[in-house]
């Protein structure tokens, strides 16, 4: 017999945080989260999104032993601006055991009949920078530190229990080229059409903290950028701080690109950072007592990179800018013997994006689909 059982304390929410330690114990491709970082998410004191959602959390026992979590999130705020009645599935994992799986599915979809919502979606985050999409494709791939990570099983338990596709996102790897390939000489000579046509600049810095006058930009363009995309809500100004804090010393200024106009209004950004997925593997998601250190290592001798973000201005998206920013972390990847970087999930249909990578060579190697039941 399952027993679901609400996280209603700071044990409850050391046992979720730490249930999918021991799920994926021994699997080479699952990396841990970071801890700190999970823990704030479960208090309104740290996780602000409780501002304008509301959230809970279940934990699945068999004998004593626990079997199964899932969380789910209300975003009110998302739900007014999409005029859509839904709960969003999050931190989602299980045995492989329908029992299970259908007991923690019940306890979501039984709260958001509570509520007067009519269909769940997920796996999705507090916010469009959370992790999202269940993983249905590169199992036998090395997750990264911004993706989830699941068996290969996660998805016929989904279907099972009446989940259908609603979007999916997929993802690359791109090979860094030589210094000598003839298309980053063909790019450079774009780029600087570019800069010359556009009336644009790199704001160039040589450490994270020189971007302070620039950096706070970043969330009012996100917002403005990504407005149309599945799920996505504008950032508040203490999410974006929030944001800011967290992961800003994980960046390094090579990989920290920023353009702005005549103004110095930033009116582009793509930010990469070398990959800490062997970091918080090493670490297993902690910072003390060796975290740091696994950490500080990555960041001088990683030699792949994680791609996080890109973002143009819409009155310059057809201006080039996103191959010019590009172009500056190719050079640095180059220079810094970098062989390879993961691109972060990107919407299916989102063909701006992907020709970011016609002139790499690229292998779609992940596929990650959101997907919803409705609870009539």
């Amino acid at each position: 017999m399952v027993e679901v059982k609400q996280v209603l304390n700071k044990k409850d929410v050391k046992r979720f945080v730490c249930f999918p330690d021991a799920l994926y114990k021994g699997v080479k491709y699952y990396i841990p989260e970071l801890k700190s970082e999970e823990y704030s998410m479960y208090s309104p004191e740290t996780n602000f999104s409780f501002e304008y959602c509301d959230a809970k959390f279940w934990l699945a026992y068999r004998e004593g032993k626990i079997v199964g979590r899932i969380g789910a999130i209300v975003n009110k705020w998302a739900n007014d601006l999409w005029k859509q009645k839904q709960i969003r599935i999050t931190r989602i994992d299980f045995i492989d055991d329908m029992e299970v799986s259908k007991a923690l599915f019940n306890a979501v979809e039984a709260w958001a009949k509570e509520l007067g919502l009519d269909e769940a979606h997920g796996p999705l985050g507090f916010t469009d920078l959370d992790k999202e999409g269940l993983l249905i494709e590169g199992f036998d791939r090395m997750g990264s530190t911004v993706t989830i990570y699941n068996y290969a099983y996660y998805p016929r338990h989904f279907e099972a229990h009446g989940y259908v596709k609603d979007i999916d996102w997929v993802e690359f790897r791109i090979k860094v080229p030589d210094k000598d390939d003839t298309r980053v000489a063909r790019v450079s000579r774009l780029a600087e059409k570019v800069m010359e046509r556009s009336n644009v600049r790199f704001y160039n810095i040589k450490k994270m903290k020189e971007a302070a006058p620039i950096i706070v930009q970043i969330f009012e363009l996100l917002s403005e950028c990504y407005k149309d995309l599945y799920g996505v809500v504008p950032y508040t100004e203490k999410i974006a701080r929030d944001y800011l804090r967290r992961f800003t010393p994980l960046l390094h200024p090579d990989y920290a690109k920023f353009i702005v106009d005549e103004n110095d209004k930033l009116v582009g950004f793509g930010l990469a950072a070398p990959s800490l997925a062997q970091a918080f593997k090493k670490s297993r998601g902690r910072m003390l007592p060796f975290g740091w250190f696994y950490l500080l290592r990555a960041l001088k001798h990683a030699k792949e990179l994680e791609l996080y973000l890109v973002a143009v201005h819409p009155d310059y998206q057809k201006t080039g800018l996103p191959a010019l920013m590009l172009n500056d972390i190719t050079a640095s990847a180059i220079k810094n013997g970098i062989v390879a970087a993961e691109s972060s999930p990107e919407l299916e249909d989102n063909r701006r994006v992907q020709d970011f990578w016609k002139n790499y060579d690229v292998e779609q190697h992940k596929r990650r689909r959101c997907y919803k039941k409705h609870l009539s």
